[in-house]
């Protein structure tokens, strides 16, 4: 995939728009976890090292075009100016009188942040107005986003339209670590999807299943396959609007050849917690009114060895409730798996990231994604507005 890349551009003594992916866990007004800030410094050094002004445009959770006091920026300044060990200049709004003046004062070597830009409406619908007004903050503009790639936003197509634009380092990063998986898959080539809810992971599987040989099904995802089976799986949370489906992805492996796993054992509880009395039992003993909340040590086995053989796998969603130390052990043992595996391995961001760094297993993956929706995307073939937006 041929982009127009930052590397390319002339941005001595211009302003940029960087958008940047800073959608980070926040506590006590504290980042917990700064890998997607720090994904983004070798692209504002970058620029810096070129004599630009940086204008950085991110989101933050979901404020739905309202203003979330909670979900302001300042934890992500600080955090971001630890890391880069300089002033980065905060404002309070994203767009307005206000701030075009603050950027047209701005030096070129100075770093800005605007605030939340999803405390817009604009930002979502991609409102033309709105549009013009980021865009004329800046003379060019670099996506470094990739976790948004398959949004088409205002700060992402919308600024795309108006400026020159680049792709960031961590784009460039991203695009190439995913490229074998789609241009020159290997063979076992092997998919793990996992996560609490079944719906979002129905497309990926519906268009991964062609595309692969095996199919690693866990967490709340594979309770919902079992349920639609005929397969009592207690209290285990089920999504009964999605059963339909299940039948059709079931029938596109079975004509692709494509092998669906699924647990055969279970670790159940009555309640999520880690007090709670627990008991690993095979999928037809879980106690009436217990839930699965993780896969169990046969399952774990099984799964192990498909990792292990495989020449290319690539995993999103945890295999159970890994925050918890009681429903930890399928996603970490997965994980251990990928030492034992000489698999190009691709893991899909977000909680499946997130996961592999708590139990020091990221190690063993060839590249972790920021973004498991853009990743998925992807490799599905599905087209990306934003990327789009950077082909050369």
């Amino acid at each position: 995939m041929e982009l127009r890349k930052i590397q390319d551009a002339d941005v001595a003594e211009k302003t940029v728009l960087v958008r940047v992916d800073y959608n980070v866990p926040l506590k006590d007004s504290e980042v917990l976890d700064d890998r997607r800030i720090r994904a983004s410094i070798p692209t504002i050094q970058w620029l810096l090292d070129h004599h630009a002004k940086v204008v950085l445009i991110s989101h933050l959770g979901r404020p739905e075009g309202k203003v979330v006091e909670e979900l302001r920026l300042d934890p992500v300044a600080a955090s971001l100016e630890a890391i880069l060990d300089r002033r980065v200049f905060k404002l309070n709004d994203c767009a307005g009188e206000v701030v075009s003046k603050t950027v047209a004062e701005a030096q070129s070597g100075d770093v800005l942040l605007l605030e939340n830009v999803r405390f817009r409406r604009e930002e979502t619908i991609n409102e033309p107005s709105f549009t013009h007004e980021l865009a004329n903050l800046g003379e060019l503009f670099v996506n470094d986003a990739f976790a948004t790639m398959h949004r088409a936003h205002a700060s992402t197509v919308g600024v795309a339209d108006h400026l020159p634009s680049y792709a960031g380092f961590l784009v460039q990063a991203e695009i190439e670590a995913i490229e074998p998986l789609i241009s020159s898959p290997q063979h076992p080539y092997v998919a793990a999807v996992g996560g609490r809810k079944a719906q979002s992971k129905l497309g990926p599987l519906h268009d991964l299943a062609p595309k692969v040989d095996e199919i690693l099904i866990g967490g709340g995802v594979a309770m919902t396959f079992l349920h639609a089976m005929g397969i009592d799986v207690g209290a285990s949370v089920v999504d009964h609007k999605v059963l339909e489906e299940v039948g059709v992805i079931r029938r596109i492996a079975e004509q692709s050849k494509t092998s669906l796993l699924l647990p055969v054992d279970v670790v159940a509880a009555r309640e999520l917690s880690d007090e709670s009395e627990t008991v690993i039992c095979s999928l037809h003993e879980i106690p009436a009114g217990w839930h699965a909340f993780d896969i169990g040590p046969e399952t774990i086995r099984l799964f192990s060895e498909r990792i292990i053989q495989a020449k290319m796998f690539v995993w999103t969603g945890p295999m159970g409730a890994y925050e918890h130390e009681a429903f930890s052990n399928g996603t970490k043992q997965l994980g251990e798996a990928l030492a034992q595996s000489s698999a190009y391995s691709v893991i899909g961001g977000g909680e499946t990231g997130e996961a592999m760094e708590r139990f020091g297993v990221s190690k063993h993956a060839s590249y972790i994604s920021t973004g498991g929706g853009a990743c998925l995307a992807l490799l599905r073939g599905k087209t990306m507005p934003s990327l789009e937006a950077l082909r050369a």
